[in-house]
């Protein structure tokens, strides 16, 4: 048996536990950096299981957006979303012989970069306003977890706390690279800043930090 036979039987085996003990998800494949969910972007609707470790003994615990999936991997690529029973998972990885492993979302985020001014001379104020923010990637379901990242506020008044830290994970997108200064909007309004993106073989994973006004 070669490596190819294995992994279509492992891949036959994960399908086969998905249809006796997974609920259905709408696989979604993303086709720009914009709108990963977009109807037009739902392949199939298959079942899958999703759970922290083989035995189905462990729970999910505080802090924690890794799972392992259940489901048929041949129908499934990395970066892909499976939407149901009232969550959101992207596939991080189908490493050869391993598990599927999957990130469960939390919040929905568009990242935005600040528009270079072009002319010389007395310009306009160029800091982070709606009006001079360019999308880079916009509405992608994510892992958005308390994390590093965190500071204390510049005005340094007596009443204030440290401005939060968060930990990102979303999919990547050939050719879009995610810099430091970018602001993360999330979809209630939080605007984060990037001081930490790193592009791992799961994707996305940013440290920002939270703008508090």
């Amino acid at each position: 048996m070669n490596g190819t036979t294995l992994q279509a039987r492992i891949y036959s085996g994960y399908a086969k536990a998905a249809l006796r003990i997974g609920l259905p998800f709408d696989l979604y494949r993303p086709t720009g950096p914009a709108n990963p969910l977009a109807p037009a972007n739902k392949l199939a609707t298959l079942p899958a299981s999703f759970r922290v470790d083989d035995r189905y003994q462990e729970a999910q615990v505080y802090g924690k957006s890794v799972w392992m999936a259940y489901l048929d991997d041949s129908q499934t690529q990395v970066g892909d979303y499976l939407v149901g029973n009232n969550k959101i998972y992207f596939i991080a990885a189908q490493q050869p012989l391993l598990p599927v492993v999957a990130v469960a979302c939390t919040r929905t985020v568009s990242v935005m970069r600040l528009a270079v001014p072009s002319s010389f001379g007395a310009i306009d104020y160029g800091g982070a306003l709606d009006g001079n923010e360019v999308p880079v990637m916009t509405n992608w379901p994510a892992s958005v977890l308390q994390g590093g990242g965190g500071g204390r506020n510049q005005v340094n008044l007596p009443a204030d706390v440290n401005t939060p830290g968060w930990a990102i994970q979303m999919p990547a997108w050939p050719g879009v690279l995610i810099q430091p200064s970018d602001l993360v909007v999330d979809d209630l309004g939080r605007r984060h800043m990037v001081s930490m993106p790193e592009l791992t073989d799961l994707g996305w994973r940013l440290t920002v930090q939270q703008a508090v006004t």
